[in-house]
């Protein structure tokens, strides 16, 4: 990165600085017992929970220990300078290699198709997850990042989700017979049957989806050396959404970029770095699959049914203890942790129910059809074998007991488990999260969370003050100038006619032209207040659209408002860039707020950090908070329209200011289709689904959750109606035990 006072565009960061990573002690432990236990658990340990630091340390281990790996066993054949062309001839001549088996076993026939597809599926359904917060406070209006974010926002259906890659991958995968639950399952990696190497695979791109700022250099490698594979593309059989050549460009300028950084051969040495270990992971997916396939193809029927009983027993229950089979219930043979597959077999064979009796009919086989008491358990694959293998056994085929286990990709992921429980990375360190710190040092770490991971619980106290706060307003809030917090009972349309009235009676009734401009200094002032909530615009929504919890409809359209704000890739229309470009307008030439020396501006007043750490504070925990940030997402949307924006303009065009982020925000914010309307579009549309999960007095209780995020954008902007209020509050006391002595005046005798 630059080394530089102000912050000049465009952004041409190929990297942050290297820093310590601060844990607390309790998360250090915790991650170390993630990592101690099985590779499932570190998979489902970096999905599943989004919002603490024991995963951001369990993401740090992962990246050390894979990325650690190839750095010590550097392929002195990949190229090392900053042409694009030849990386790109590289990965290609690395892809010619693995194209060939991952055809033939997507030709190999239905059954083994399935079994690879299902298989490879926790890295098909990761679908580029290494960018879902590439695009962050820290690193926005990176050049990169925004070619990035562009490419994402492709893979992501350009606002359709039903046309990105994941919708597209898993409509192939149902269509091809395999049928698996959503990712974020708790026995996604069960229905899978995913080996630990896939389990640890899958891991490492989580892990670097988790601290994407930290690892810039690698997301673009990732990225680059993905598109270019194209391994989930060969074994679907389909089209890639973003091309070997658009991802290459984005390598190219990339590569440009850093030829001007003071960190550019080193840059560049992570990048190639990543690229050569998705190569490897690749070409270890691949031996993993030809290997289970071959495995497959190896079993005997009786083996196979050996498989599905595995695969069926721990949910039998106790429903067959009327059933006996070699002297023992059927309860108590599928109860047994320690179950010998082959010697279950060999008596199931020569059970009554397995035989053919006069009628022809196999008892077993009738049970599992349509009206028989265990009908619905497998499904047709299952039945299919289990009618084949009955077959076999009347027609007095020998048994072939000689099971050969599945251990496809074992030593491989022995030898990753034992990286990952070794891996301590120099720049982790143990501390506990600092308290009491001034609102300059808090915004620093918060907006750098990533370096200080630490800081979560004091984020997470200061979001639920703010909130709590914020309730005042339930009571008072009809006053406010531009907003109206006053809490009411939710209906559609009583939200509706509510933002309805804000928009005229409080943003755009009220409007008159200004007949007198304030002079420079005034204006440059009013705007510095504002600039630093304008420095982190879109923030409260950047993690939205991560794997694992994008799921519902109010999901995607939330990521659609944050894709706008970002430009959708697009630098000119970045709202970050046009906020630096007004300020520079200015004359106001800031820091980067993820750099050290933006603790020490001038520019903007203290006093409005509160703002701006509330914001981001919420967006840092996008599970917990989804209701609160649905709110303020609402109350900040509408706050882009009406006098306010309309007066800011006059003032900037007098003096010759740059007004292009007033006039976006005018726009796209816009009350009849703009980001105003789909905001309390998006509040319906989660509600609708809150309803028929789980009834109307669910709503309301997540409707006065919504309503604390609107009410806490309101208590930041209504500062005089919150003075009054707490003023009043305070005075109120004082009146009280006045009225409980009255003087003597006030006696009646």
């Amino acid at each position: 990165m630059n080394a530089h006072t102000g912050f000049p565009l465009p952004d041409l960061t190929t990297s942050l600085p290297r820093a310590p990573f601060l844990f607390s002690p309790k998360a250090v432990e915790e991650a170390t017992a993630v990592l101690d236990g099985a590779p499932a658990g570190v998979f489902q340990q970096l999905l599943g929970d989004q919002e603490s630091e024991t995963t951001l340390l369990v993401a740090r281990r992962v990246l050390e220990a894979f990325l650690g790996s190839i750095a010590a066993t550097a392929d002195p054949a990949a190229p090392q300078g900053t042409d694009a062309d030849a990386v790109a001839a590289y990965v290609q001549e690395a892809r010619a290699a693995l194209v060939p088996s991952l055809t033939a076993l997507r030709e190999a026939g239905p059954e083994t198709h399935r079994l690879v597809l299902r298989q490879r599926a926790p890295l098909a359904l990761l679908g580029g997850c290494w960018l879902d917060t590439v695009s962050q406070a820290a690193t926005q209006p990176s050049v990169v990042v925004n070619r990035l974010f562009g490419q994402y926002f492709l893979l992501r259906g350009s606002g359709t989700p039903q046309r990105g890659l994941l919708a597209r991958r898993r409509r192939t995968l149902d269509d091809l017979g395999v049928h698996l639950p959503g990712i974020e399952a708790a026995d996604f990696l069960h229905q899978a049957g995913a080996r630990p190497l896939t389990a640890l695979h899958a891991a490492f791109f989580l892990a670097l989806s988790r601290l994407p700022a930290s690892f810039l250099p690698e997301v673009v490698g990732v990225h680059y050396a993905m598109c270019a594979l194209g391994a989930d593309e060969v074994l679907l059989g389909t089209e890639t959404l973003v091309p070997e050549e658009a991802a290459r460009t984005v390598l190219a300028e990339y590569f440009a970029l850093t030829e001007q950084s003071p960190t550019g051969a080193e840059d560049r040495r992570r990048t190639r770095t990543a690229i050569e270990l998705v190569l490897r992971l690749e070409r270890e997916q691949a031996a993993l699959l030809t290997e289970l396939a071959d495995w497959q193809r190896g079993l005997s029927l009786d083996a196979r049914v050996a498989q599905i009983v595995a695969r069926h027993a721990p949910f039998a229950g106790k429903q067959h203890r009327g059933v006996r089979m070699g002297g023992r219930r059927l309860s108590e043979w599928l109860g047994d942790e320690d179950l010998d597959l082959a010697e279950f077999v060999a008596v199931f064979r020569e059970a009554r129910q397995t035989r053919t009796g006069a009628d022809g009919a196999c008892r077993f086989l009738q049970s599992i059809k349509f009206g028989g008491p265990m009908f619905g358990i497998f499904d047709e694959e299952e039945a299919a074998t289990f009618t084949a293998w009955t077959e076999s056994i009347a027609a007095g085929e020998p048994a072939d007991l000689d099971f050969r286990p599945n251990t496809a990709g074992d030593e491989r992921a022995a030898e990753w488990t034992g990286a990952l429980r070794s891996a301590a990375p120099a720049d982790v360190v143990a501390a506990e999260p600092e308290r009491g710190l001034d609102d300059r040092e808090l915004f620093h770490r918060i907006v750098n969370v990533e370096q200080y991971p630490h800081i979560l619980p004091v984020a997470r106290d200061r979001a639920e003050a703010g909130l709590a706060d914020a309730e005042l307003l339930f009571t008072h809030g009809s006053g406010g100038k531009l907003t109206n917090a006053e809490y009411f009972d939710y209906t559609p349309e009583a939200l509706m006619e509510r933002v309805e009235r804000i928009y005229w009676d409080k943003l755009v009734n009220p409007y008159r032209p200004l007949t007198e401009i304030p002079d420079r200094d005034e204006v440059v002032f009013g705007q510095s207040t504002f600039a630093l909530g304008s420095l982190i615009d879109g923030s409260w929504a950047h993690r939205i659209g991560n794997l694992g919890r994008d799921h519902r409809q109010s999901d995607h359209m939330l990521f659609a408002i944050y894709a706008d704000e970002m430009g959708r890739g697009d630098l000119a229309k970045n709202h970050i860039t046009l906020i630096h470009q007004v300020l520079a307008s200015m004359d106001i030439h800031l820091p980067h707020i993820r750099q050290q020396e933006f603790l020490d501006q001038g520019d903007l007043p203290d006093g409005l950090y509160g703002f701006s750490i509330h914001q981001v504070c919420l967006s840092l925990f996008p599970d917990t908070l989804y209701n609160e940030i649905l709110g303020y997402n609402l109350g900040i949307e509408m706050f882009g329209l009406g006098e306010m924006r309309l007066h800011e303009i006059q003032k900037l065009r007098r003096h010759n200011f740059d007004v292009s982020y007033e006039e976006a925000h005018l726009s796209i914010d816009n009350f009849s289709a703009g980001h105003a309307r789909q905001s309390a579009d998006i509040i319906v549309s989660y509600l609708d689904d809150v309803r028929r999960a789980s009834g109307e007095e669910a709503v309301q209780r997540e409707w006065r959750r919504i309503w604390r995020g609107y009410a806490s954008f309101a208590y930041f902007v209504e500062h005089q109606l919150v003075k009054q209020v707490t003023d009043r509050q305070a005075a109120a006391p004082i009146s009280a035990a006045h009225a409980a002595r009255p003087d003597d005046a006030d006696l009646v005798i």
